[in-house]
């Protein structure tokens, strides 16, 4: 009754011809026409090998864990492709009931300074992670965060919008802080 598990799990993941790619003991370094990024993949027992216009992914004898690591190197691995093509943008809009939040961008749009968050005098400080910059939109009460690596520019956002949690007070009623309203990429595609 023993049923017998996969000897070997592989995905490719298909790269462009405008990105260039390098793998050194499972580095992976991408090069595109936004700048490079680089990810390590060591913590995962897997293979990398870079073929022609793809990078095959392989696990042998995996077990369940391993099975689902394949899938997620994929998404981390398309992730720099666009980043280093298309970059992200993530805007974010400060929303309040009474005091109006000021949002301050400091230290070359590299630090996000949050003033009279429900009327308090404390200034909230953030540091945005490398490679992240902040701009205004030009709209009113709303900034985007711009960078090349998807995971620096989501964490940037998420600490700009934990800065502004509402302390002992019902979370229901008190919507005021800074949110995330639109994900999108700095160069869009051409339709």
């Amino acid at each position: 009754n023993h049923t017998l598990s996969a000897l070997l799990i592989d995905e490719a993941v298909v790269s462009t011809q405008s990105t260039g790619v390098k793998i050194d003991r499972r580095i992976v370094t991408v090069d595109g026409p936004r700048g490079q990024l680089k990810k390590s993949f060591k913590h995962l027992q897997c293979e990398l090998i870079l073929n022609k216009s793809s990078i095959l992914i392989r696990v042998w004898f995996p077990n369940r864990k391993a099975v689902a690591c394949v899938r997620t190197i994929c998404s981390h691995i398309n992730n720099m492709f666009t980043g280093v093509q298309r970059g992200y943008k993530y805007k974010m809009k400060s929303v309040y009931a009474h005091f109006p939040i000021n949002i301050n961008i400091i230290n070359d749009n590299t630090h996000v300074e949050v003033h009279n968050f429900l009327g308090e005098k404390f200034v909230r400080r953030v540091n945005l992670m490398p490679g992240v910059t902040c701009k205004p939109t030009g709209q009113k009460d709303e900034i985007m965060l711009e960078g090349n690596d998807v995971e620096n520019v989501s964490r940037s956002a998420a600490l700009i919008q934990q800065s502004t949690t509402v302390k002992n007070k019902d979370i229901r009623k008190f919507l005021d802080g800074v949110y995330v309203s639109e994900k999108t990429h700095i160069v869009e595609l051409e339709e």
